[in-house]
């Protein structure tokens, strides 16, 4: 019996802590207005799923009025039970959209053999989407991105595109006419996989991407993996740290008058001392130390005294 109430118990807190996340995200990033209407991205897999059920429960609680209806895009992949999604929010009660669109043979045809399927499966399924959101009145496109999808987006775009650059909780979506957004972005994937398992969604599998095992984003997931492990809370630093960003001390001019930066005798909060302890008074404070002159051949580079 102590280890039902256990499992009760651990239960009831990750419902609060995943209400509580999304909550906090909505929030932090004013997704979901009066009277909106929401459309949920709903593709079979536990994320989406997981982002239906939050949603809903909040919607019963939250302190404004919107609408939900859920869309699913079958994309007429071989083996697909089409009959899953329908029959499940069906029984949900949550009104839903199927479209059908056949991007799979879309995808096969132009892909070659072993390269990756997602960039274009993906543009394909967004520019669908788009133009059901028009055609349903959605102010709001609501997308299944978690924390993890984030943090993975962002290691992709540094080593890749040499960008820094991740994947937002709101933006206007391609085409200028959608605010697209991710309510789950501060919830780990751990915990959408417990909940997951407890509510017993019907998964379905992609036979597209999640074909391919040796994709660069499952890579970068196993690393993150492996930080965690090693690292307890550097996932979570991380994650935050796409929060607090110092373009005075990055390198991109765009973003920072790096050329018109000029000295005027004040303090400064962005000043270098990135890693020095909070409580450490500045280095020209410090007792005993000296400001040394060097001489004019001191100063000269290598090339110059040859």
């Amino acid at each position: 019996m102590n280890a039902v109430l256990k499992i009760e118990r651990e239960t009831h807190k990750l419902e609060k802590r995943l209400c509580r996340e999304v909550g906090r995200a909505i929030v932090d990033y004013n997704m979901i207005e009066q009277g909106d209407k929401v459309m949920v991205c709903v593709s079979g897999g536990k994320d989406s799923y997981g982002l239906l059920d939050i949603l809903l429960k909040l919607q019963a609680r939250a302190p404004i009025d919107f609408e939900i209806i859920a869309v699913n895009l079958d994309q007429k992949q071989p083996g697909f039970p089409e009959h899953v999604l329908p029959e499940y929010l069906k029984n949900l009660g949550v009104p839903f959209h199927i479209e059908n669109q056949d991007t799979y043979s879309i995808v096969k045809r132009l892909i070659p053999e072993g390269k990756t399927l997602c960039s274009l499966c993906s543009r394909l399924r967004r520019g669908i989407l788009y133009r059901v959101a028009d055609e349903l009145g959605a102010t709001k496109i609501a997308l299944g991105h978690h924390r993890d999808d984030i943090l993975q987006t962002f290691f992709l775009n540094i080593f890749f595109a040499a960008k820094l650059k991740g994947m937002p909780p709101k933006l206007v979506s391609d085409d200028g006419k959608h605010i697209v957004i991710r309510p789950l972005a501060y919830v780990a994937e751990k915990d959408l996989s417990a909940w997951a398992a407890h509510r017993a969604f019907p998964i379905i599998p992609c036979t597209l991407c999640g074909s391919q095992e040796n994709l660069q984003r499952k890579q970068v997931a196993n690393l993150l993996r492996e930080w965690e492990a090693k690292f307890p809370g550097r996932v979570e630093n991380m994650f935050s740290a796409l929060q607090n960003t110092v373009p005075s001390h990055l390198m991109d001019a765009a973003r920072f008058d790096f050329k018109g930066l000029r000295a005027n005798g004040l303090p400064s909060a962005d000043g270098d001392r990135a890693f020095d302890p909070p409580d450490l008074p500045p280095p020209a404070s410090l007792p005993g130390l000296q400001t040394i002159p060097l001489t004019a051949m001191e100063t000269q580079t290598p090339w110059e005294t040859a």
